[in-house]
């Protein structure tokens, strides 16, 4: 046996064969992407039907052929040649995948195909002779075996790799005297047409992506981002779903910001590798790695640069890749532009989208670290940024979850800092001059769909002024009280709380508690109602809701909380909610706007739901008219939400134990945690579950309240009165599942760490 080769054009010119053109219209390609068996990812087992015609269309096709296909992945190809073949035989070295096509081809009565567990590299010897052999796996190299179960005229076609990663098709066709002819048909990809995966997975319907693709052509941009746009996909759970149908891996970009190599970036136009959504990262043991936001991404021109590496791409999320991009273009202007510039030209647009196409000019090194800085904080959904210096350290740190946690992939030194917090304040519109005295400000920032509001706090201190930036988000999905994680008696108790005709009901907490959160979900349902009239004064406006009317105080004109209240009672409202009470005034037209017939709702900062009382009395609010009219409090905590992903049981700890139980564990509790995931990003936790203790006011609480009796003996009588405290709450969560029993000191202080004297907790047998 011989093989001599030709050389074909690049792309066939072969018109497809009217057969397969048929069988590929009644064939429904969507009824193979989605496998019931769980573990399975058929990714490039599937091609699209772009092509399997460019594969066919090599093929001289006879009457009723007898087929082999070696590598059948769900049975697409094999499905679409019964149609055309008397006999299709498959080969699947998967097992699991072999039953599942086997399964799809009997749900679709085709008779005529029969799929073996094997190596694709034996064929089925017992089957042959074949005219037609499919190859549709790269991994077979050696044909041989194969070529001899071919007819004297059969015809091979064979996925085949092509320099180091790309794919390509191959022809062999036999002479009649057991030689055969090799030729080349171009290069293959077996995911094109790729905008159809999005409808095939369920995310998007044909409407949406005609306008996707509308608007995409309009606006020069990728159907996905598109598509992002005009749904309310999660970006984490599309391009999940996308790494595994084009099975490419799904990037995690804390690591890979650790392996950035400049100068492969720097080897490429910075214009192409924009335009095609690319980041070639680093090479490892003759691998170049290339993340990529757009799942249509050709690395043609990447493996023409490096043909001796073999490409792998990382799929990232646009928000990942533009942080890839920034931490990348960071490093080459820290190698050739100087750090001082001209103040004019550190200030970056207020209104410019940060994954949008725009990046600062050359040089520009301050507004690319501001706009990475920004970046980092979105995409890791934290809520502040802390920039330190500590003798010649510059710290740069994120709260996420609750949590500081060290950004270690900057490398910034004082004098970076310095040019830094000018950018800053330039950006919030603070005196760049002023290095004295504490400042603070705001400012704007859109990443794609999502708006912030930034509030930007610059102290001086030791070495260097610090800054804070709170990330306050504009148009993130409101959450319903439903989805607080109350108690059902908790929220069925607030809901009800809503309805009255009158009083104060105050949230409680230190700051960052989810204080706004809680009211708004209230605002939410009294919106829905749509009976009654609420008014809202805001420092700022957080969320927006309709049917609410909002309002947004300005102290810089003499416009405050208590000025909003003042007016307020002329608006005829039912409802007014206060942002938050700080001052003996706004107390004051608080307490009087719940004496007048309106249901006040506000926030308040203290400790606990019997401290507010206290606060209050501070506040200067006489004791009778907090009595008469405080209907309730809400004191919360957020505690740190175990990821539902990997979340497992376990043993609980012995000594917050000892603390929660001193008189013995019972034997039915049951505490858990999260291992760690892809998803959580090994962190175990995911998002935060408000924490509460609710007090609410009966007639022997308003007696006490009224005599002003210390807050000590205030805290019994409440016990006595049915007070749900915030170790109740956290023990529900944790039985429950949704936080793990590690959170309990962090939220709780020692002395409420132990039953108070209201019950005990025994221990059954």
């Amino acid at each position: 046996m011989s093989i001599a080769e030709i050389q074909q054009p690049k792309y066939p010119n072969d018109r497809i064969d009217p057969r397969i053109e048929q069988a590929l219209n009644e064939i429904n390609r969507r009824a193979f992407v989605s496998c019931e068996r769980e573990g399975l990812v058929v990714g490039r087992s599937i091609p699209s039907t772009e092509t399997l015609r460019h594969i066919f269309s090599v093929l001289t096709l006879p009457q009723n052929p007898k087929v082999l296909q070696a590598g059948v992945g769900l049975g697409y190809v094999s499905a679409v040649l019964s149609l055309v073949a008397h006999k299709v035989i498959g080969i699947e070295k998967n097992a699991s995948l072999a039953d599942a096509a086997m399964e799809k081809m009997s749900s679709l009565n085709l008779d005529n195909v029969l799929i073996h567990h094997g190596d694709g590299q034996d064929g089925a010897p017992q089957e042959a002779p074949f005219d037609i052999i499919v190859v549709a796996t790269p991994n077979i190299e050696d044909k041989s075996v194969l070529l001899n179960q071919l007819t004297l005229h059969g015809q091979m076609v064979c996925v085949e790799y092509a320099d180091s990663s790309l794919l390509k098709l191959v022809k062999y066709t036999g002479d009649g005297h057991h030689n055969y002819v090799r030729s080349e048909h171009g290069y293959l990809d077996f995911v094109q047409n790729k905008d159809e995966i999005l409808i095939e997975l369920g995310f998007i319907n044909n409407e949406i992506l005609s306008e996707a693709r509308r608007r995409a052509k309009a606006n020069k941009t990728l159907i996905i981002d598109e598509v992002r746009r005009l749904t309310n996909v999660d970006d984490v759970d599309l391009y999940r779903s996308l790494a595994k149908q084009y099975d490419v891996e799904l990037g995690n970009v804390e690591s890979l910001l650790k392996w950035i190599d400049p100068k492969i970036f720097n080897s490429f136009s910075q214009a192409f590798l924009d335009h095609h959504h690319l980041i070639p990262l680093y090479t490892e043991r003759g691998v170049l790695k290339v993340a990529t936001s757009n799942p249509s991404a050709s690395m043609v021109e990447i493996q023409r640069v490096f043909p001796e590496l073999k490409i792998v791409t990382i799929l990232v999320t646009p928000t990942d890749f533009r942080r890839l991009w920034s931490a990348t273009d960071l490093c080459l202007q820290a190698q050739s532009s100087p750090i001082h510039l001209p103040l004019e030209n550190l200030e970056s647009k207020k209104d410019e989208d940060l994954l949008g196409a725009h990046k600062p000019g050359a040089g520009a090194q301050l507004v690319s670290l501001f706009e990475a800085l920004l970046l980092d904080a979105v995409a890791e959904r934290a809520s502040d940024i802390h920039l330190e210096q500590y003798n010649n350290t510059v710290r740069v740190r994120l709260r996420i979850d609750g949590e500081m946690r060290d950004i270690r992939h900057y490398d910034i030194s004082p004098r970076e800092l310095r040019g830094l917090i000018n950018v800053i304040k330039l950006r919030a519109e603070l005196d760049i001059a002023e290095r004295r005295l504490p400042q603070g400000g705001r400012s704007h920032l859109r990443v794609g769909e999502s708006q912030f509001d930034l509030r930007i706090q610059v102290q001086p201190a030791l070495h260097s002024e610090h800054v804070v930036i709170r990330l306050l988000p504009q148009n993130s999905e409101l959450i319903s009280i439903e989805q607080l994680g109350l108690s059902p008696a908790i929220s069925e108790n607030y809901k009800r709380l809503l309805k009255n005709p009158s009083g104060l009901v105050l949230v409680v907490g230190p700051t960052g508690s989810g204080k706004s959160t809680t009211l708004y979900a209230g605002l939410q349902l009294l919106a829905a109602d749509g009976t009654r009239k609420v008014i809202t004064v805001e420092d700022p406006i957080e969320y927006s809701i309709n049917n609410i009317q909002q309002t947004r105080v300005r102290p810089e004109i003499g416009f405050s909380f208590a000025d909003a209240m003042r007016s307020f009672v002329r608006q005829d409202p039912d409802v007014i909610l206060v942002g938050e009470i700080r001052d003996h005034e706004t107390s004051l037209e608080a307490i009087r706007a719940a004496q007048t017939g309106h249901v006040v709702l506000s926030t308040l900062h203290c400790n606990d739901a019997v401290d507010a009382m206290q606060r209050l009395y501070d506040l200067g609010v006489h004791p009778n008219s907090l009595a008469s009219e405080l209907l309730a409090v809400i004191a919360q905590r957020l505690a740190k939400r175990i990821c539902p992903n990997c979340r497992e049981q376990t043993t609980p700890d012995g000594k917050i134990l000892q603390e929660v139980f001193p008189g013995g564990t019972p034997d039915s509790f049951r505490a858990y945690i999260g291992k760690g995931c892809e998803y959580c990003n090994d962190t175990g936790t995911h998002g935060r579950v408000a924490v509460v203790e609710y007090l609410h006011l009966n007639p022997e609480l308003r007696n006490a309240i009224s005599r002003n009796i210390p807050v000590s003996e205030l805290r019994k009588l409440a016990l006595d009165c049915g007070l749900i405290t915030m170790r109740d709450s956290a023990l529900d969560h944790v039985i429950q599942g949704n936080i793990p029993l590690s959170e309990l000191p962090r939220i709780l202080p020692e002395e409420r760490m132990a039953p108070e004297a209201r019950w005990q907790w025994e221990k059954t047998s």
